[in-house]
């Protein structure tokens, strides 16, 4: 078993972290981020907003559930550059688990490392901020892992959602049945939101990231769903384009992480790369709408600038973090158009935010 083998986790700071190997041997890098959820790893690994990421799971054990693969697929494919845990699990309990963890990593081709001390891993980026890592079951030399390291690109100014979208539409859903036609544009698109839109009557066509709008408009969709998706949104000119023109069409948009900085910037309003980002399944949002607060699940790397927003006469500021007060929502006072920079569709939970999608199909009902 790959547990035998020495692994060696370096951070761009320099900082090195000695443990054990997992998944296939061999050297990857990204950018290092860390997931406080208690479960859902593997939702994790196959969100294509993790593309290009190293992923350290803070939880205490990983692995203990196995893998199943017809329900937790959030994409066709692992999505993550690496992991990085305390205890990996190489045994599972779960009865309806179709194989191990490590198996799932073995045929995705995904390396990583365990026994890490993730609690001072976690609280090192919280201190210095994100930055890029390299872990490596091949390469123990830190001076030669950090010649390897130094070619990994920054993710600021990386366009990444057209390395992960559809190459073709498709559809979702049954069209007979459905009221609403929604395109959906593909930057990243997670399983659990088209999910999500299909149970409330939609019949979804599902676009590549760079389709011209024109031809988005010849299929006559009712609404627009802009989907989460990974890297700086600030690169996506083409999306910024085609946003904005979805939102002087009138038609209904609603927009979800990446979604909500695409709105954003289509507007006029400028992102920004985080100190460390919001990911997990425990973050506290309050509606300034209704005054309630949510639990909400969020992986994110970038924001939308605070006081762009607040001075713009034609945006609403819906939701904020309870934690640092970055925005969470906005919407459009002269357009049906609003976004969250959190994950409503939350699977495997929690489920406090899935009103949002009645609200979008409350917008497709009243244009």
């Amino acid at each position: 078993m790959n547990q035998k083998n020495e692994a060696l986790l370096l951070l761009e700071d320099g900082t090195a972290y000695k443990g054990l190997a997992l998944g296939m041997r061999g050297t990857t890098g990204g950018e290092i981020c860390f997931n406080t959820g208690m479960t859902g790893y593997q939702e994790i690994y196959t969100d294509p907003s993790y593309y290009g990421q190293v992923i350290v799971n803070t939880n205490s054990h990983i692995g203990n559930y196995g893998v199943q693969l017809e329900d937790e697929e959030e994409s066709a494919s692992v999505k993550i550059r690496g992991m990085v845990c305390n205890n990996f699990s190489q045994i599972y309990s779960r009865y309806t688990a179709d194989f191990s963890l490590q198996e799932y990593f073995e045929r995705a081709k995904i390396v990583g490392i365990s026994n890490v001390d993730t609690r001072h891993l976690v609280r090192h980026v919280r201190e210095i901020g994100v930055m890029n890592a390299i872990i490596s079951s091949e390469i123990l030399d830190e001076k030669r892992l950090m010649e390897e390291l130094l070619k990994i690109p920054s993710m600021d100014g990386l366009e990444l959602s057209s390395q992960v979208t559809t190459t073709e539409p498709y559809f979702v859903g049954e069209e007979a049945s459905s009221k609403w036609r929604i395109a959906v544009m593909d930057y990243g698109i997670k399983k659990s939101i088209l999910k999500n839109l299909t149970s409330r009557g939609c019949y979804c066509k599902v676009f590549p990231a760079k389709t011209p709008f024109e031809e988005v408009m010849e299929w006559q969709p009712d609404g627009f769903f802009i989907s989460n998706g990974p890297g700086d949104p600030s690169a996506m000119l083409y999306a910024v384009e085609s946003v904005n023109q979805m939102i002087k069409s009138s038609k209904p948009l609603f927009g979800i992480c990446l979604g909500h900085q695409l709105l954003a910037l289509s507007s006029g309003i400028n992102t920004y790369k985080m100190h460390h980002g919001h990911r997990g399944l425990n973050h506290p949002v309050k509606n300034l709408i209704t005054g309630f607060c949510e639990i909400t699940s969020q992986n994110h790397g970038f924001a939308v600038n605070p006081a762009e927003i607040e001075s713009h006469p034609d945006i609403e500021i819906t939701h904020v973090n309870l934690n640092d007060k970055t925005i969470e929502g906005i919407r459009r006072k002269d357009y049906p158009a609003f976004s969250v920079q959190y994950h409503p569709e939350a699977s495997p939970g929690p489920h406090d935010s899935r009103y949002l999608f009645d609200q979008f199909i409350n917008l497709l009902s009243a244009n």
